[in-house]
């Protein structure tokens, strides 16, 4: 959750929201700021794999961006199911292996370097992983294998692109135009290639 700035935002629409993160340094900058801001939810340290609350707990988890990185990704999607109630959802962002660049950047000769590389998700496995060791991304069947055998039903699963947030701060007539076009192809075949997966799963009775 980093400082907590979707805690802060789901406060809106939720009596009580927990935000999670790994790294202690983020929490306790959030939790700083919160001094600033009473109506900041809590915020606690802890892994994805091991979430640190008892079966069926959350009506809904949000993981954004977050399965990619973890050391178990299948770990970590038992995790969601696990601490929702029946009936709870869990909605999940995650990379798409069709989205033509890979956003976390890629390692070349030992040496890491940022930013949107273009074709590497769509490199065979081996050479993707050597690239990009540090990032999974996921084909549609590759997310949705991660949740087999576990109490659930798929609500929806579909593609989304970019925001274009930084990019529309700093040439708001290109971010429109980019997110008109790119907004209307979510409702067309090419929803496929989207920036990430969006899937929304909810628990059912085991």
């Amino acid at each position: 959750c980093g400082i907590g700035a979707y805690v802060q935002k789901m406060q809106a629409v939720a009596a009580q929201v927990i935000g999670l993160d790994i790294e202690w340094e983020r929490i306790h900058e959030g939790v700083q700021q919160a001094r600033q801001a009473p109506k900041h939810g809590l915020l606690h340290v802890g892994a994805c794999e091991a979430l640190p609350y008892r079966d069926r707990t959350f009506d809904v988890v949000l993981s954004h961006e977050v399965l990619e990185h973890v050391q178990d990704d299948r770990l970590a999607a038992a995790e969601m199911i696990r601490v929702l109630k029946p009936g709870g959802r869990a909605v999940i962002f995650a990379p798409n292996r069709l989205y033509p660049f890979e956003t976390h950047g890629h390692y070349w000769r030992g040496r890491y370097h940022f930013g949107n590389t273009p074709l590497i998700n769509y490199l065979p496995d081996p050479l993707r992983n050597r690239l990009a060791p540090h990032v999974r991304a996921y084909t549609a069947t590759g997310l949705r294998r991660l949740f087999d055998g576990l109490p659930l039903r798929v609500v929806t699963h579909g593609q989304v692109y970019p925001g274009y947030d930084n990019l529309s701060a700093r040439r708001p007539r290109l971010g429109r135009v980019l997110r008109t076009v790119t907004y209307a192809l979510e409702n067309s075949p090419l929803r496929i290639f989207g920036l990430s997966h969006l899937l929304v799963i909810e628990r059912t009775l085991e």
